[in-house]
């Protein structure tokens, strides 16, 4: 499973999905910093990478059908510190065996993990 990082989470994020044995991308790494929502979603579509971000823009079913896209996993939490993003991706990152993000979107808060489908 290949994931992107967004620009709007710490670097740590993208360190804990590669020691988690997972192909992980920066948009800062590719030099997509700046770039629209529409132009990172088409890269992801392309490399078949599953997004990680904190714009809530992504949950957006009726821009960003599920069913279109790689995955794309949009952590939402009041406290966007370090420690909470990371302690949310952790708690990805241990689903991830029992269930594959592909053409779903994942809502990740505190208590829950919301997965919604377009089909």
């Amino acid at each position: 499973m290949k994931f992107k990082i967004d620009e709007n989470l710490p670097d740590e994020c993208a360190e804990l999905l590669r020691t988690a044995g997972f192909e992980t991308h920066t948009i800062e790494d590719e030099k997509l910093s700046g770039v629209d929502d529409s132009t990172v979603a088409e890269c992801c579509r392309l490399e078949q990478r599953v997004f990680v971000t904190l714009d809530l823009d992504f949950a957006n079913v009726m821009t960003y059908p599920p069913s279109s896209q790689p995955g794309i996993i949009v952590l939402r939490t009041k406290l966007q510190d370090k420690a909470t993003i990371v302690a949310l991706l952790n708690r990805v990152i241990r689903v991830l065996p029992i269930r594959d993000p592909s053409g779903e979107l994942w809502i990740v808060e505190q208590d829950r993990i919301r997965f919604r489908q377009d089909h």
